[in-house]
């Protein structure tokens, strides 16, 4: 039975905030009302104003209109730094913290005890201790952050979050990178702070995550409030519903899978072809075809040697055993630009690392693989360019719908797009795509699943990694599965096959269990 929503006097109110960049309407009079002991789920597509509202909160971005109350006294945040002295402290997805120091440094860093004007480390140590204690994390103070999962380190951000006086925590996709596991460890810290009063904003692109752990959501659509709802009290395809401006008879027709059945490709040739390619310390080898017009799905856990094949095949690692074949030929795949001279692109799941680059624009993103193809003294004319741009924008619903956009003004989803937008535009015969929907909205995630059975249906071949199992199986016509760095099962999809399946084959290592 779920906690009781609270009721009393808000710790936040944010009314009618706007904010607007050049040709974008980030915000347009939007409210936020966060009350003490409450987990207040933050809701919409990319590009709906989510990290902007964050941003607005926090003081990285100062607002054109609209006030912010915070504990009832009015504040103008002049950055993150004033919020947090006002009690707002914020852990983003991308965990900020130094892995080259002791987890206590990490937690007291700017904040450590002093005596005689030099850091007293063993009250340093001690003091962190308290605050792992606070959340019931059997953690070594003194060891280093380094040594620790993506999850414990989520955990020690949170911990550092709340070393000031923290009224109010912002989480913001605090789960893409954790498993079940890790997941149920910061669900029950999150309780725990909200049974000590800390309002908690949630933001995530996981429903069944947001309506596990929320008690009340707000639902912003184009950088305007849909409403305030409780969470109890809003079915989830009416949340979705609310979320892409659908009908629930649209959406249901979004929705559709695609038809997944394996088709007999005896006497075929694949495209591609690996026999026993393998690299030592990072995967076992393996054998693997794709046959164009199909999708052919990677399931695994995290650190189980899906993006590990995937580079391997994309040549942005060397194989040491075996060897490829593409379009029945030998290749060679030891560099990306070797892999798309053979018309494999590979688009990568970590974007801001080895994808896009945030100070170049929308148009410059998409057209950079063709033009480092081409060659940077042979310009591509402006109508190329301008028609390949609209085409994919287009497709993919990229917002804003303003090519000359600063990338890095995006927010996370939008930027995968423009990422999946040039590898498309270089028509590639193979299209490697690792974890393509990590963070995108439940509607952007449906337009990219039809895209991509739209391009297995008109010839081209795809690997497709994602962490999430319903939508391997929605996708792929075969699933490869793999555990511990070792290809263990390959199976032709069928609607037989459920996601139970694939984890009884996940768990028995493909043996009899």
């Amino acid at each position: 039975m779920s906690t009781p929503v609270p009721e009393g006097r808000p710790v936040v109110e944010m009314s009618g905030i706007s904010i607007e960049f050049p040709g974008v309407k980030a915000l347009d009079g939007v409210d936020l009302t966060l009350r003490p002991g409450e987990i207040h789920a933050l809701m919409g597509e990319n590009g709906a104003g989510k990290s902007t509202m964050i941003k607005a909160l926090t003081g990285v971005y100062s607002i054109d209109s609209g006030t912010i109350v915070v504990d009832g006294s009015p504040h103008t945040f002049s950055g993150p730094g004033a919020a947090q002295q006002a009690g707002v402290s914020t852990v983003y997805q991308e965990v900020n913290l130094c892995e080259n120091l002791s987890v206590a440094e990490n937690i007291m860093l700017g904040h450590e005890p002093r005596r005689g004007g030099a850091i007293n480390w063993r009250a340093t140590r001690r003091r962190a201790g308290e605050m792992l204690a606070r959340l019931n994390l059997d953690i070594d103070p003194a060891s280093s952050l380094a040594s620790h999962s993506l999850a414990i380190q989520q955990l020690v951000a949170i911990c550092r979050a709340l070393v000031i006086d923290c009224k109010v925590l912002i989480l913001d996709e605090p789960t893409s990178s954790l498993d079940a596991d890790e997941v149920a460890q910061l669900f029950e810290v999150m309780r725990r702070l909200k049974d000590d009063g800390v309002a908690i904003l949630f933001v995530s692109h996981f429903l069944e995550q947001v309506y596990a752990i929320s008690d009340r959501m707000t639902v912003l659509r184009n950088g305007r409030l849909v409403g305030e709802y409780r969470t109890d009290e809003l079915p989830r395809l009416e949340l979705v519903s609310k979320m892409i401006g659908a009908s629930l008879d649209e959406l249901s027709e979004l929705e559709q899978t695609t038809e997944r059945i394996a088709h007999d490709r005896s006497g075929e040739e694949p495209f591609i072809q690996a026999v026993g390619l393998g690299r030592k310390g990072s995967i076992q080898p393996f054998d693997l075809d794709i046959y164009p017009g199909e999708v052919v799905g990677l399931a695994g856990l995290l650190g189980s040697g899906r993006t590990e094949m995937a580079r391997l095949l994309a040549g942005a690692d060397r194989a040491d055993s075996g060897q490829t074949t593409v379009s029945g030929r030998l290749a060679r795949l030891r560099t990306p630009r070797a892999a798309m001279q053979r018309n494999i692109a590979f688009s990568s799941e970590h974007r801001k690392a080895e994808g896009v680059v945030g100070d170049l624009t929308i148009r410059e993103n998409i057209v950079l693989g063709l033009q480092a193809d081409r060659g940077w003294a042979r310009r591509m004319p402006r109508r190329q360019v301008d028609e390949i741009v609209e085409k994919y924008m287009t497709a993919l619903s990229i917002r804003p719908n303003n090519p000359d956009a600063l990338l890095r003004n995006l927010s996370g989803g939008n930027q995968q797009k423009v990422l999946l937008a040039r590898w498309l535009a270089t028509a590639p015969e193979l299209l490697i795509l690792d974890e393509p929907t990590r963070g995108i909205d439940v509607g952007a995630k449906a337009e990219i699943q039809k895209l991509v059975a739209q391009l297995a249906s008109q010839g081209m071949s795809v690997l497709f990694i994602s962490a999430e199992l319903d939508e391997v199986l929605r996708l792929s016509h075969r699933i490869a599965v793999m555990r511990d760095r070792v290809k263990v099962a390959e199976i032709t999809n069928s609607d037989d096959v459920t996601v139970e399946n694939v984890v009884e084959l996940i768990a028995s290592g493909g043996t009899d269990s």
